[in-house]
């Protein structure tokens, strides 16, 4: 008997409750909302009707703030307000250091010159250091937050991809419009209200770039470096005269029908990069407190790379990707290329 009073109240209850809902949305009284993203059709110039009968004005807002996911590049790295190691820290020799100048050569005593481009793959094993993507001595340590911080806080100047003669200088805030999933370009859009769905705000925030390439992509590096054989001390130099990142955009790109393709972002004069390069050091696997800087990692050439270009036998001026296709072959040309010159120098001599 107390079972079937339960359930005859809670039949009523439910009654109620279905009556009221019914009363509510009775024809005519509808309210009615515009999916997302639309803009609702009014007359004029006035914006959305609200649920009051009255013209609703829209806010605005403006949302210029970029992506703070942390894998951003020239993002802000909060400094540390303790000493984070066990001893003395103070890094007093590292901010004074000055990298060494290099011995002058004339041109009159160049016996032998050519231009090589390589590329590093920061994927390979004894490249990992490229992408180590902790945050240490105040800064973001993949090697391209290294350079956006020597353009941002060391004045180094980049220069536009369109040629490697450093001919087009280009800003920083145009560099992070190339590299930042949000342009420096402001868009205005309709944003639904969050209070109220039939009123739509207006919100002028960056435009989306397609070609923006993900944090991640970034990890081959182009060099541009010259050799040359000096007949007054009898040596091979080998002198860096350039960086450029290289990304990788994916096929989210339009009009790109699949896979990536390579897009070199800027060129970054070396000697210029040095003197940051010598004040920061890079990621020691083995040891941390063996660490090397920067500076001493591309002049003791302690980097895998490999030749897409060269000027010797080259009178065409193009890549080896233009000459040959199989990439097996590419490699195989690029030692090739390796072994002349070692051949020059060893060929000067009579044992």
């Amino acid at each position: 008997m107390k079972k079937l009073l339960i359930l005859s109240v809670v039949l009523i209850g439910c009654l109620s409750v279905d009556a009221q809902f019914r009363k509510k949305t009775t024809p005519g009284t509808t309210p009615t909302t515009t999916p997302t993203g639309n803009p609702p059709t009014t007359t004029g110039t006035s914006p959305t009707t609200g649920t009051g009968g009255g013209n609703q004005k829209p806010g605005k807002t403006i949302d210029t703030a970029r992506s703070a996911t942390g894998k951003e590049y020239g993002g802000t790295v909060k400094p540390s307000l303790r000493n984070v190691f066990g001893y003395d820290n103070k890094n007093t020799q590292v901010r004074d250091r000055q990298p060494l100048s290099y011995e002058h050569l004339r041109e009159d005593d160049i016996l032998f010159s050519h231009f090589i481009w390589r590329e590093i793959d920061a994927r390979e094993k004894m490249n990992k250091v490229f992408s180590y993507p902790a945050k240490e001595q105040g800064q973001d340590q993949r090697f391209f937050a290294i350079i956006l911080d020597a353009m941002k806080n060391d004045s180094v100047m980049a220069f536009s991809a369109e040629d490697d003669r450093f001919t087009t200088p280009m800003g920083y805030d145009t560099i992070m419009s190339l590299v930042s999933s949000a342009g420096n370009d402001l868009d205005t859009q309709y944003v639904q209200n969050v209070n109220d769905p039939n009123i739509y705000d207006t919100v002028v925030q960056r435009r989306n770039n397609p070609f923006a390439p993900k944090p991640d992509s970034i990890y081959t590096f182009r060099i541009l470096e010259q050799v040359m054989f000096d007949k007054e001390s009898s040596r091979l130099f080998t002198r860096i005269l350039g960086i450029a990142p290289v990304a990788k955009i994916g096929s989210a790109v339009p009009g790109m029908a699949g896979g990536s393709a390579s897009k070199t972002l800027f060129w970054i004069y070396y000697p210029d990069l040095r003197p940051k390069l010598a004040k920061t050091f890079a990621y020691n696997a083995k040891n941390t407190n063996g660490r090397m800087t920067w500076e001493e990692i591309f002049e003791s050439r302690f980097f895998s790379s490999y030749i897409v270009k060269s000027s010797m036998d080259n009178p065409t001026d193009a890549r080896l990707a233009d000459l040959i296709k199989d990439p097996l072959f590419r490699l195989l040309e690029g030692e090739n290329i390796k072994e002349k010159i070692f051949n020059y120098e060893q060929n000067l001599w009579a044992y």
